[in-house]
């Protein structure tokens, strides 16, 4: 069971997709990830990029986000992120687009920067150090980048080290949580 932990949406259950072609964030470390980042919420901007359920973003606009905007690229995933927006009733600050993170990343370049970016692809597509390769044009230089994968080093056999910090680091269960900032 999912659920919104905070906020002005505190206990509302989500809906999440059916099947194992989305895994969920666990509860014990999107509640670590929220309180390494709980004070970074406020009036920021939040982009969702693999959103899944929407849980991350969602959680975040509970908490005092002003906007999230939410992408994925199955029709089913953002279905039940838009039928999760309507149960929390955050719909006024929430965004979805249903498309592949390389092509959101195009559509936002230039247009838009977020504060905060959750990436939490398949575990097993290795995306997280091609798609750090591609936000430098998305991020200010305060916004934090939040990792979740399987291996604890984010940035695979790039030099991406040389241009993002490690803020914090958690491991859960099978999920490593990594923060990141720009240099």
């Amino acid at each position: 069971m999912m659920r919104i932990i905070s906020g002005r949406a505190r206990g509302i259950r989500l809906a999440t997709l059916e099947g194992e072609a989305t895994r969920p964030t666990s509860e014990r470390a999107k509640e670590a990830v929220f309180s390494m980042i709980q004070f970074e919420l406020e009036g920021r901007e939040v982009l969702d990029l693999f959103g899944g359920s929407g849980q991350l973003g969602l959680e975040a606009v509970s908490r005092g986000a002003a906007r999230a905007t939410f992408c994925d690229r199955a029709k089913p995933a953002v279905a039940v992120i838009n039928k999760n927006i309507e149960k929390t009733k955050l719909g006024d600050s929430c965004r979805v687009i249903c498309a592949d993170w390389a092509d959101a990343l195009r559509r936002f370049e230039g247009r838009e920067k977020f504060d905060i970016i959750f990436l939490d692809p398949p575990y097993a597509e290795r995306l997280i150090p091609k798609v750090l390769q591609k936000l430098d044009r998305l991020i200010k230089p305060t916004s934090l980048i939040v990792c979740e994968s399987a291996e604890p080093d984010v940035f695979g056999k790039t030099d991406l080290a040389d241009k993002f910090e490690v803020v914090k680091s958690a491991k859960y269960g099978v999920a490593h949580v990594t923060i990141l900032k720009i240099k």
